[in-house]
């Protein structure tokens, strides 16, 4: 049976409604989407959909090390776009923060983000621990079958 544990870190916002930043599993990661709220002020970053992307993605960084992981274990990402016209710039922050391997995602557009937001992400990650232990035993498994052959 897998434990589920709360995720919860001040440098990131905290919610704004009745939910979790996180939840940890011993195997998963899943957050909260994250829009671009400056966790010491709660209010919405000022700027473009570029600067909301940067801070959504530190929000995410944030929230990811208190549930013991990072973006490099990422698995899988949804983002939320008010306008599919921003998909671009939005595109090239998130791609900033994950040149190698990215993980899966989806992007879909919304009617709506809460308090006005134009971009909001989620993600789906491997706890730090795990992903070192998936890796090692993928490794092994490849050994095997590669002196197998």
């Amino acid at each position: 049976m897998s434990t589920r544990s709360v995720v919860h870190t001040h440098h990131a916002p905290a919610a704004v409604g009745p939910y979790s930043q996180a939840i940890r599993t011993e195997s998963l990661i899943f957050t909260a989407g994250q829009i671009a709220l400056d966790p010491a002020t709660g209010k919405l970053v000022a700027g473009d959909v570029s600067d909301q992307a940067r801070q959504v993605m530190k929000n995410l960084e944030a929230v990811l090390a208190a549930a013991g992981s990072d973006l490099s274990h990422v698995l899988k990402t949804t983002i939320f776009l008010v306008d599919m016209a921003d998909f671009a710039e939005v595109n090239a922050v998130y791609g900033s923060h994950f040149a190698a391997a990215p993980p899966a995602r989806s992007t879909v557009a919304v009617v709506a983000l809460p308090l006005g937001a134009l971009v909001e992400i989620e993600v789906v990650a491997l706890p730090r621990e795990r992903a070192s232990a998936t890796l090692t035993s993928a490794v092994s498994q490849h050994t095997v079958a590669v002196g197998e052959g």
